[in-house]
Protein backbone atom coordinates (compact mmCIF):
# COMPACT_ATOMS: atom_id res chain seq x y z
CA UNK A 1 0.00 0.00 0.00
CA UNK A 2 1.42 3.32 -1.11
CA UNK A 3 1.68 5.90 1.70
CA UNK A 4 0.31 9.40 1.11
CA UNK A 5 2.97 12.08 0.90
CA UNK A 6 2.78 14.80 3.51
CA UNK A 7 2.94 18.38 2.28
CA UNK A 8 6.14 19.94 3.52
CA UNK A 9 6.48 23.74 3.73
CA UNK A 10 9.95 24.80 2.70
CA UNK A 11 11.92 26.32 5.52
CA UNK A 12 12.55 29.54 3.58
CA UNK A 13 8.82 30.02 2.98
CA UNK A 14 8.04 29.50 6.64
CA UNK A 15 10.65 32.07 7.61
CA UNK A 16 9.26 34.57 5.12
CA UNK A 17 5.73 34.07 6.42
CA UNK A 18 6.87 34.59 9.99
CA UNK A 19 8.75 37.72 9.04
CA UNK A 20 5.67 39.06 7.23
CA UNK A 21 3.50 38.47 10.27
CA UNK A 22 5.98 40.22 12.53
CA UNK A 23 6.26 43.16 10.13
CA UNK A 24 2.50 43.37 9.85
CA UNK A 25 2.09 43.46 13.57
CA UNK A 26 4.85 46.01 14.05
CA UNK A 27 3.39 48.34 11.39
CA UNK A 28 0.00 48.56 13.09
CA UNK A 29 -0.53 52.26 13.85
CA UNK A 30 -0.86 53.20 17.47
CA UNK A 31 -2.99 56.20 18.39
CA UNK A 32 -0.77 58.14 20.76
CA UNK A 33 -3.67 60.45 21.59
CA UNK A 34 -5.91 57.62 22.84
CA UNK A 35 -5.58 58.63 26.49
CA UNK A 36 -5.16 62.35 25.92
CA UNK A 37 -7.74 64.84 27.08
CA UNK A 38 -9.29 67.16 24.48
CA UNK A 39 -7.39 70.07 25.96
CA UNK A 40 -4.08 68.25 25.57
CA UNK A 41 -4.85 67.38 21.95
CA UNK A 42 -5.64 71.01 21.25
CA UNK A 43 -2.46 72.14 22.99
CA UNK A 44 -0.34 69.72 20.96
CA UNK A 45 -2.07 70.70 17.70
CA UNK A 46 -1.54 74.40 18.37
CA UNK A 47 2.09 73.78 19.21
CA UNK A 48 2.61 72.01 15.88
CA UNK A 49 0.81 74.76 14.00
CA UNK A 50 2.69 77.54 15.77
CA UNK A 51 5.98 75.89 14.83
CA UNK A 52 4.92 75.71 11.18
CA UNK A 53 4.29 71.94 11.15
CA UNK A 54 0.79 72.36 9.70
CA UNK A 55 0.78 68.89 8.17
CA UNK A 56 1.12 67.44 11.67
CA UNK A 57 -1.40 69.83 13.17
CA UNK A 58 -4.23 68.94 10.75
CA UNK A 59 -4.72 65.30 11.88
CA UNK A 60 -4.62 66.40 15.52
CA UNK A 61 -7.34 68.96 14.92
CA UNK A 62 -9.35 66.26 13.14
CA UNK A 63 -9.06 63.98 16.15
CA UNK A 64 -10.13 66.80 18.41
CA UNK A 65 -13.22 67.41 16.27
CA UNK A 66 -14.41 63.90 16.98
CA UNK A 67 -13.23 63.73 20.58
CA UNK A 68 -14.85 67.03 21.59
CA UNK A 69 -17.87 66.89 19.27
CA UNK A 70 -20.66 69.27 20.23
CA UNK A 71 -18.42 71.60 22.23
CA UNK A 72 -16.97 75.04 21.47
CA UNK A 73 -13.54 73.40 21.43
CA UNK A 74 -14.59 71.24 18.48
CA UNK A 75 -15.71 74.36 16.61
CA UNK A 76 -12.36 76.00 17.33
CA UNK A 77 -10.62 72.87 16.08
CA UNK A 78 -12.48 73.13 12.77
CA UNK A 79 -11.41 76.73 12.26
CA UNK A 80 -7.82 76.01 13.23
CA UNK A 81 -7.79 72.99 10.93
CA UNK A 82 -8.98 75.14 8.03
CA UNK A 83 -6.18 77.62 8.69
CA UNK A 84 -3.61 74.82 8.93
CA UNK A 85 -4.85 73.31 5.67
CA UNK A 86 -4.59 76.70 4.01
CA UNK A 87 -1.03 77.21 5.24
CA UNK A 88 -0.16 73.70 4.03
CA UNK A 89 -1.25 74.63 0.54
CA UNK A 90 -4.42 72.54 0.69
CA UNK A 91 -6.75 75.37 -0.28
CA UNK A 92 -9.68 73.26 -1.59
CA UNK A 93 -9.64 71.22 1.63
CA UNK A 94 -9.55 74.40 3.70
CA UNK A 95 -12.53 75.85 1.83
CA UNK A 96 -14.44 72.58 2.31
CA UNK A 97 -13.71 72.68 6.04
CA UNK A 98 -15.00 76.25 6.31
CA UNK A 99 -18.13 75.49 4.27
CA UNK A 100 -18.86 72.59 6.59
CA UNK A 101 -18.28 74.79 9.64
CA UNK A 102 -20.66 77.48 8.37
CA UNK A 103 -23.31 74.89 7.57
CA UNK A 104 -23.10 73.18 10.96
CA UNK A 105 -22.71 76.32 13.08
CA UNK A 106 -24.67 79.17 11.45
CA UNK A 107 -25.00 81.02 14.75
CA UNK A 108 -21.38 80.67 15.80
CA UNK A 109 -19.81 83.82 17.27
CA UNK A 110 -16.80 83.02 15.08
CA UNK A 111 -18.81 83.17 11.85
CA UNK A 112 -17.22 86.47 10.86
CA UNK A 113 -13.77 84.93 11.11
CA UNK A 114 -14.83 81.90 9.07
CA UNK A 115 -16.12 84.11 6.25
CA UNK A 116 -13.03 86.30 6.42
CA UNK A 117 -10.70 83.30 6.30
CA UNK A 118 -12.55 81.96 3.27
CA UNK A 119 -11.94 85.27 1.52
CA UNK A 120 -8.27 85.26 2.47
CA UNK A 121 -7.78 81.71 1.20
CA UNK A 122 -9.11 82.67 -2.24
CA UNK A 123 -7.17 85.93 -2.22
CA UNK A 124 -3.95 85.85 -4.25
CA UNK A 125 -1.82 86.75 -1.27
CA UNK A 126 1.39 85.26 -2.68
CA UNK A 127 1.63 88.27 -5.00
CA UNK A 128 3.50 90.24 -2.37
CA UNK A 129 6.04 87.44 -1.93
CA UNK A 130 6.76 86.52 -5.54
CA UNK A 131 5.24 89.22 -7.74
CA UNK A 132 8.38 91.34 -7.66
CA UNK A 133 10.38 88.40 -8.98
CA UNK A 134 8.08 87.41 -11.84
CA UNK A 135 6.66 90.87 -12.52
CA UNK A 136 3.32 89.13 -12.80
CA UNK A 137 0.34 90.95 -11.37
CA UNK A 138 -3.01 89.70 -10.19
CA UNK A 139 -4.68 90.86 -13.39
CA UNK A 140 -2.76 88.26 -15.39
CA UNK A 141 -4.07 85.31 -13.37
CA UNK A 142 -7.26 83.31 -13.33
CA UNK A 143 -9.94 85.64 -11.99
CA UNK A 144 -12.26 82.95 -10.58
CA UNK A 145 -10.57 82.86 -7.18
CA UNK A 146 -10.44 86.67 -7.03
CA UNK A 147 -14.18 86.90 -7.64
CA UNK A 148 -14.92 84.27 -5.00
CA UNK A 149 -12.68 86.10 -2.58
CA UNK A 150 -14.54 89.35 -3.27
CA UNK A 151 -17.90 87.67 -2.62
CA UNK A 152 -16.70 86.34 0.74
CA UNK A 153 -15.42 89.75 1.83
CA UNK A 154 -18.62 91.37 0.60
CA UNK A 155 -20.66 88.96 2.73
CA UNK A 156 -18.50 89.76 5.74
CA UNK A 157 -18.84 93.52 5.29
CA UNK A 158 -22.61 93.22 4.81
CA UNK A 159 -23.35 90.83 7.66
CA UNK A 160 -20.73 91.96 10.14
CA UNK A 161 -19.95 95.64 9.55
CA UNK A 162 -18.52 95.99 13.06
CA UNK A 163 -16.28 92.92 12.87
CA UNK A 164 -12.62 93.38 13.63
CA UNK A 165 -11.91 91.77 10.24
CA UNK A 166 -14.09 94.15 8.22
CA UNK A 167 -11.57 97.00 7.74
CA UNK A 168 -9.03 94.63 6.22
CA UNK A 169 -11.76 93.00 4.11
CA UNK A 170 -12.70 96.40 2.69
CA UNK A 171 -9.10 97.07 1.66
CA UNK A 172 -8.82 93.68 0.00
CA UNK A 173 -12.10 94.28 -1.83
CA UNK A 174 -10.70 97.50 -3.27
CA UNK A 175 -7.58 95.66 -4.33
CA UNK A 176 -9.63 92.94 -6.03
CA UNK A 177 -11.81 95.44 -7.87
CA UNK A 178 -8.69 97.15 -9.15
CA UNK A 179 -7.26 93.83 -10.28
CA UNK A 180 -10.46 92.78 -12.06
CA UNK A 181 -10.56 96.08 -13.92
CA UNK A 182 -6.90 95.73 -14.78
CA UNK A 183 -7.59 92.24 -16.09
CA UNK A 184 -9.97 93.67 -18.68
CA UNK A 185 -7.39 96.29 -19.63
CA UNK A 186 -4.67 93.64 -19.80
CA UNK A 187 -6.76 91.74 -22.35
CA UNK A 188 -7.47 94.97 -24.25
CA UNK A 189 -3.76 95.71 -24.45
CA UNK A 190 -3.15 92.13 -25.64
CA UNK A 191 -5.56 92.66 -28.52
CA UNK A 192 -4.09 96.05 -29.34
CA UNK A 193 -0.50 94.78 -29.56
CA UNK A 194 -1.67 92.12 -31.99
CA UNK A 195 -3.51 94.53 -34.23
CA UNK A 196 -7.01 93.46 -33.19
CA UNK A 197 -8.09 97.05 -32.66
CA UNK A 198 -11.85 96.55 -32.58
CA UNK A 199 -11.47 93.78 -29.98
CA UNK A 200 -9.19 96.08 -27.96
CA UNK A 201 -11.78 98.87 -28.07
CA UNK A 202 -14.57 96.53 -26.99
CA UNK A 203 -12.58 95.23 -24.04
CA UNK A 204 -11.54 98.70 -22.94
CA UNK A 205 -15.15 99.85 -23.12
CA UNK A 206 -16.16 96.89 -20.96
CA UNK A 207 -13.75 98.03 -18.26
CA UNK A 208 -15.11 101.58 -18.45
CA UNK A 209 -18.70 100.36 -18.21
CA UNK A 210 -18.18 97.93 -15.31
CA UNK A 211 -15.82 99.84 -13.04
CA UNK A 212 -15.56 103.31 -11.55
CA UNK A 213 -12.64 105.27 -10.15
CA UNK A 214 -9.97 102.59 -10.52
CA UNK A 215 -6.45 103.22 -11.87
CA UNK A 216 -6.86 100.87 -14.84
CA UNK A 217 -9.39 103.14 -16.54
CA UNK A 218 -6.68 105.60 -17.51
CA UNK A 219 -4.96 102.95 -19.62
CA UNK A 220 -8.32 101.76 -20.99
CA UNK A 221 -8.95 105.23 -22.41
CA UNK A 222 -5.44 105.38 -23.84
CA UNK A 223 -5.96 102.03 -25.58
CA UNK A 224 -9.12 103.40 -27.13
CA UNK A 225 -7.28 106.49 -28.33
CA UNK A 226 -4.54 104.42 -29.94
CA UNK A 227 -6.93 101.86 -31.41
CA UNK A 228 -9.20 104.46 -33.00
CA UNK A 229 -6.12 106.17 -34.38
CA UNK A 230 -4.88 102.91 -35.91
CA UNK A 231 -8.26 102.41 -37.52
CA UNK A 232 -8.30 105.94 -38.91
CA UNK A 233 -11.38 106.88 -36.88
CA UNK A 234 -10.17 110.35 -36.02
CA UNK A 235 -13.43 111.70 -34.57
CA UNK A 236 -13.76 108.82 -32.12
CA UNK A 237 -10.04 109.08 -31.37
CA UNK A 238 -10.39 112.74 -30.47
CA UNK A 239 -13.45 112.03 -28.33
CA UNK A 240 -11.59 109.36 -26.38
CA UNK A 241 -8.56 111.61 -26.00
CA UNK A 242 -10.76 114.43 -24.70
CA UNK A 243 -12.23 112.11 -22.05
CA UNK A 244 -8.74 110.93 -21.13
CA UNK A 245 -7.30 114.42 -20.69
CA UNK A 246 -10.39 115.63 -18.82
CA UNK A 247 -10.30 112.82 -16.28
CA UNK A 248 -6.52 112.44 -16.15
CA UNK A 249 -5.05 115.88 -16.95
CA UNK A 250 -1.59 114.75 -15.81
CA UNK A 251 -1.70 111.42 -17.64
CA UNK A 252 1.72 110.19 -18.67
CA UNK A 253 0.32 107.77 -21.23
CA UNK A 254 0.13 110.50 -23.87
CA UNK A 255 3.81 111.29 -23.40
CA UNK A 256 5.29 107.94 -22.38
CA UNK A 257 2.95 105.43 -23.96
CA UNK A 258 2.28 102.09 -22.32
CA UNK A 259 3.93 101.39 -19.01
CA UNK A 260 6.53 98.65 -18.98
CA UNK A 261 6.69 95.72 -16.64
CA UNK A 262 9.00 97.78 -14.43
CA UNK A 263 6.08 100.03 -13.58
CA UNK A 264 3.34 97.72 -12.23
CA UNK A 265 0.03 99.37 -11.46
CA UNK A 266 -0.39 97.49 -8.21
CA UNK A 267 1.32 97.90 -4.86
CA UNK A 268 2.57 94.95 -2.88
CA UNK A 269 0.06 93.76 -0.33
Amino acid sequence: MRRAKLSVVPAWLALCSAAWLVAGCSSTSVDKTANWSPNRIYSEAKEEADSGAYDKAVPLFEKLEGRAAGTPLAQQAQLDKAFAQYKSGEKPAAIATLDRFMKLHPASPAMDYAIYLKGVINFNDDLGMFGWLTRQDLSERDQKAAKESFEAFKELVTRFPESRYTPDARQRMNYIVNSLAQYEVHVARYYYTRGAYLAAINRAQLALADYREVPALEEALYIMVQSYDALGMTDLRDDAKRVLTTNYPQSEYLSRGFRGKDDPWWKLW
